[in-house]
């Protein structure tokens, strides 16, 4: 089953390697001033002095802070989605508990390490003005559903995907416990967090 496809937050998408070099610091920028400030403090103008471009060109691709943490949240889930098929290409295919294993581990990486991720991972800290279609977690479990039964050599379908959408949705709020409660992660939430995905999972993939 396909992802469902977001509205596209841009207002132009680079076509020259200028402006993808360009949008790439707006929305590093971005990102770094996420942890510095909040979304609520962030400002398009903030953006662009951090960026070292000109107001105007933030604006060129972005309407609002709003399209633009919705960019960055894109960019983070196309990299998340990257890096689980980095850790897949080394698994078998014949067990679907490292593949599970896999997708929670680069989930702990990024949220450890990439700048931004705390306060905008796939989605802004305010509901999608689209509907449930849009919501982050159900775009998350899409992505997943397609990567591991590609990996695995299952078929999709609307039973998988909605028992990946619950475990998104578990999952997500289990890690947000974890930092919560250890900056690096409580490891001990984190592996209950695992327990409770394996054994939830096993339901549709065993």
């Amino acid at each position: 089953m396909d992802p469902v496809p977001p509205a596209h937050p841009m207002r132009r998408t680079p076509v020259q390697q200028r402006s993808a070099d360009r949008l790439a610091r707006i929305l590093d920028a971005c990102a770094e001033l996420l942890d510095e400030t909040g979304y609520e403090k962030l400002s398009t103008r903030a953006v662009a002095v951090r960026a070292g471009v000109p107001i105007g060109s933030v604006y060129r691709f972005f309407g609002n802070k709003r399209a633009m943490a919705v960019a960055l949240a894109h960019r983070n889930l196309d990299r998340y989605a990257d890096g689980i098929a980095v850790r897949l290409a080394g698994l078998p295919a014949s067990d679907w508990r490292p593949v599970v294993d896999a997708v929670l581990d680069e989930y702990l990486s990024m949220k450890r390490s990439v700048p931004g991720f705390a306060l905008v991972d796939f989605g802004v800290p305010a509901p999608p003005p689209d509907g449930p279609a849009a919501d982050p977690n159900h775009l998350v479990a899409a992505r997943l559903t397609q990567l591991m039964c590609g990996h695995l050599g299952l078929t999709p379908g609307a039973d998988l995907e909605r028992a990946v959408l619950v475990a998104v949705e578990a999952t997500d709020a289990l890690i947000q416990l974890a930092f919560r409660s250890d900056p690096a992660g409580d490891p001990r939430i984190v592996a209950e967090t695992r327990v409770m995905m394996q054994a939830y999972l096993a339901r549709v993939l065993d």
